[in-house]
């Protein structure tokens, strides 16, 4: 699978059954629904955290392309309160795109993940590729 930012190709990361596709180049991550679920552990998170996400309006970022259908995305805001993070969305529910950075803010925004149980997890998969 291509990286939607860069097109280079992504590598698979795998810790505890939890796969996701990550880019070496530009330390982009992509989910689709099935990690996401993974990841939080539980549905009820996976569904709050899909459900805070709002169409973004006017934005000057880059359209990424979905690396699963090759449809361009759409920016959505996740989170609450006035702290929204800026990521891409497959429009056929594909999967979300997370820049580098971007899903470590989301987790430490603290609405989700409020154990650390995830983010914890990343550090360790991520501890393993540097």
């Amino acid at each position: 699978m291509d990286c939607p930012r860069c097109m280079d190709p992504m590598i698979v990361l795998e810790l505890k059954r939890v796969e996701i596709d990550y880019c070496p180049e530009c330390g982009g991550i992509w989910l689709d629904e099935g990690e996401l679920e993974m990841l939080l552990e539980d549905s009820d998170e996976k569904n709050s955290v899909l459900q805070s996400l709002i169409v973004a309006g006017d934005v000057k970022e880059e359209v990424r392309r979905c690396p699963v259908c090759s449809k361009s995305m759409e920016k959505v805001l996740c989170g609450k309160g006035e702290k929204k993070i800026l990521i891409d969305r497959c429009k056929k529910m594909h999967g979300l795109w997370f820049d580098k950075g971007e899903l470590d803010d989301v987790l430490r925004m603290g609405s989700i993940d409020k154990k650390g149980l995830t983010v914890n997890l990343l550090k360790d998969m991520f501890s393993k590729t540097i």
